[in-house]
């Protein structure tokens, strides 16, 4: 009987989920006019996104005079580090954009609260109004390259677990834990070894290693030996990793 496989990486739809929710700016770009950067965005748990955009912009008055116009939302996720290329990935949702009935603009941006707490909700009716845009596809490209996602996997899943405290943890690896990347960095390709090496990305599968070196910029993914489910066993599974031989009297990182 054979084992079952060990899950090295999130599926393509789970990366898109959570860099729309790592994106710090994103941008609607409908036909025929300028691209539009918005003061919000959310994806939502249903696959569609809502973006806040100024009420007195063309694509506000495109949205509201066509019944369905076609539009990509351009989301941009930055690295929390300062990085010699801070873009870790681009994602695009792909569908129609749709304005929200006004009556209906203060009631959905309460919703999006509960869930995503952004200051820029208190502006709505305030010269800046709410679109959906009604995503039936997405792509998220990175280093590793471009994939495509459908709204059915989209709708299915969810951010990674530890999406939000992503930021704080690499900062600390990177400000207060060089001993730990010294040590991941054995993982690396010998030809990589000679470059600076920063922390890029962690997830419950694995963690992702940038190397800045004369020749280009690398990114090395080292999956976990089994996924984390939670602090604890993500921070073992790091100094499992970097070849830490006292698991058990170390302080988390």
């Amino acid at each position: 009987m054979s084992s079952p496989t060990t899950i090295l990486a999130p599926t393509t739809a789970e990366r898109v989920r959570s860099a729309c929710s790592h994106a710090e700016t994103a941008v609607l770009a409908l036909p025929g006019i300028d691209p539009v950067p918005t003061t919000l965005h959310h994806l939502r748990r249903c696959g569609d996104a809502v973006v806040a955009v100024p009420a007195t912009s063309i694509a506000a008055a495109l949205a509201a005079t066509a019944n369905e116009t076609s539009a990509v939302l351009e989301l941009t996720d930055h690295a929390p580090l300062p990085l010699r290329e801070p873009v870790r990935a681009l994602v695009w949702l792909r569908g129609w954009v749709r304005q929200v009935p006004m009556q209906a603009q203060r009631a959905l941006a309460i919703e999006i609260a509960k869930e995503f707490p952004h200051p820029g909700l208190l502006d709505v009716g305030h010269g800046v109004t709410l679109l959906r845009v009604v995503v039936n596809s997405a792509v998220l490209a990175d280093t590793s390259g471009a994939e495509s996602v459908d709204h059915a996997d989209l709708r299915a899943a969810s951010a990674d677990p530890f999406c939000e405290m992503e930021g704080a943890w690499l900062q600390h690896m990177a400000e207060d834990h060089a001993d730990v990347v010294a040590q991941l960095s054995r993982h690396l390709p010998t030809r990589l070894r000679g470059g600076m090496v920063h922390p890029l990305a962690i997830d419950r599968y694995g963690l992702t290693l940038r190397v800045e070196s004369p020749e280009g910029d690398h990114d090395v993914r080292l999956p976990f030996a089994t996924p984390a489910d939670d602090i604890e066993s993500l921070s073992k599974a790091v100094r499992i990793l970097a070849g830490c031989p006292f698991l058990n009297g170390l302080r988390r990182i």
